[in-house]
């Protein structure tokens, strides 16, 4: 039976010259033999621990700011899977690893683990390559850093824009099912329901 773990995990967020303490919540999706990671954020012993002895399928970065990012290589290679993200973020992958390669994720693309599809929704706002990853059978999406309880990711610093985050979140988001529980990047889960009658609020504060 597939099953979602979290992993807490702590560090920095650094971008525009500032540098800000953070807690990232890392994704496990996966049943006893095989799993897969979304975020692979500052600790990649603690997401090795939970990854225990099964395989890992695969590591999918929401997008490549480095609090998302900062511990994909080393778990790539402890555990031998592959590292996925969408291209529009190359710039910002690049700042932390120039010299590293991912597997490019497109809009659309679905991966299997332990039974389950996750299918890719590019949305972009927060970072140009920004995606959610959509499971249906779960009743889950997990959304990064592109929609949260209470309001939309951050738009004001580099590579972000409001008006587009808004636009990939009434499109791709709140068209799913109002029961759909969204599983973010940072902090507490929320659902498709409870967020998506405040979208004209965010409109109107404009952020």
């Amino acid at each position: 039976m597939t099953g979602i773990d979290k992993v807490l995990t702590s560090g920095t967020f650094s971008l525009d010259g500032g540098t800000w303490e953070v807690d990232n919540n890392v994704w496990l999706v996966g049943d006893d033999s095989e799993v897969l990671v979304i975020d692979a954020a500052h600790d990649a012993n603690a997401i090795l621990r939970a990854v225990g002895d099964r395989d890992l399928v695969g590591i999918v970065c929401t997008h490549a700011h480095d609090d998302h990012i900062n511990a994909a290589l080393q778990l790539s290679q402890a555990a031998d899977a592959p590292i996925h993200l969408h291209p529009a973020d190359d710039e910002l992958w690049r700042r932390v690893y120039p010299n590293n390669e991912y597997r490019p994720l497109s809009d659309g693309q679905r991966f299997a683990v332990a039974g389950t599809e996750l299918t890719v929704v590019h949305t972009p706002g927060h970072a140009p390559g920004a995606v959610c990853l959509h499971a249906p059978e779960l009743r889950t999406l997990f959304s990064g850093d592109t929609l949260f309880q209470g309001g939309p990711g951050a738009t004001g610093r580099s590579f972000s824009d409001f008006p587009t985050i808004i636009d990939s979140i009434t499109a791709k988001i709140f068209t799913l099912p109002a029961e759909t529980e969204v599983r973010t990047g940072h902090g507490d889960s929320t659902t498709v329901g409870a967020e998506a009658p405040h979208r004209q609020e965010w409109i109107d504060r404009g952020h």
